[in-house]
């Protein structure tokens, strides 16, 4: 991967619906050969994919909670079954094993904080090997890209 892609994936970063013409014209090639970097980008799986920005303030998703997970089992095999039945759980939007005192990092969106007690209650607490949890409600969001 070269400064040409390097700059393709910024400039995508900052707008993925930018067409190929527009993308050349930014960084400094014709149409063709940033078309063909971009599907190379793509194939290699480096480009993942392209998704709409969502206001999630708007759409009655404007809580979040970041919640500390500890385990009450780190075996790969107790590991593995967390990873699992998180993708379950529509309302995890990120979770992140981490390096700390804790063993996982859990980004939570809901409507409100009532409903985050219930997905906290009933589907969170639920989840394989979970022995403590800590939540941290965000006021604001500063930043979010």
């Amino acid at each position: 991967m070269d400064r040409i892609d390097r700059n393709i994936l910024s400039a995508l970063a900052r707008e993925g619906r930018l067409s190929m013409a527009e993308l050349a014209a930014q960084v400094g090639l014709s149409k063709t050969p940033v078309q063909a970097r971009v599907r190379k980008l793509e194939a290699d799986g480096i480009i993942r994919g392209y998704a709409a920005v969502v206001d999630r303030e708007r759409i009655g998703e404007g809580h979040v909670a970041f919640v500390q997970v500890k385990l009450s089992d780190t075996r790969s095999s107790a590991l593995d079954a967390f990873n699992r039945a998180v993708q379950a759980v529509p309302e995890i939007e990120q979770c992140h094993m981490m390096a700390a005192s804790f063993d996982y990092l859990l980004k939570v969106r809901t409507r409100d904080i009532a409903s985050y007690r219930r997905v906290l209650g009933e589907r969170i607490s639920a989840l394989p090997f979970v022995a403590q949890t800590s939540t941290f409600v965000a006021m604001e969001t500063v930043k979010d890209h």
